[in-house]
């Protein structure tokens, strides 16, 4: 009984960190493009680990992958952006890149609050 009350709490607990952490993605690209994103990145390693074998383990790895590649395609945007003559290519990966973001961080949002997976 102890254990069934512990664990549930704990996954209360992580989920409500996996929540928060969603928001701190989402509120580093509407004020920073991203930039600040570092931060729930380091909190997704550090934390993953602990929700092992739940269903949040899947959004941590969501968050941290999702991260990555955005940085990617927004550094791939940077590269056409130097050479000027690619700046509309470059505005059109940013765009591109903004727009897969915040539809993988919706659908996170959207997914941990029916404590569902997110796909592998």
């Amino acid at each position: 009984m102890y254990d069934h009350f512990y664990y549930e709490s704990s996954i209360k607990s992580s989920k409500r960190l996996v929540w928060w952490l969603y928001l701190m993605h989402s509120l580093s690209i509407l004020f920073s493009l991203g930039l600040f994103s570092f931060i729930p990145l380091l909190i997704n390693y550090l934390k993953r680990g602990d929700t092992e074998g739940t269903f949040l383990y899947s959004h941590h790895s969501w968050q941290i992958s999702s991260f990555w590649w955005y940085l990617f395609w927004m550094m791939i945007g940077g590269v056409f952006f130097i050479t000027l003559v690619g700046v509309p290519v470059a505005a059109m990966i940013w765009l591109g890149a903004l727009a897969w973001k915040t539809y993988r961080l919706l659908r996170g949002f959207l997914n941990v609050s029916e404590n569902e997976p997110m796909p592998e």
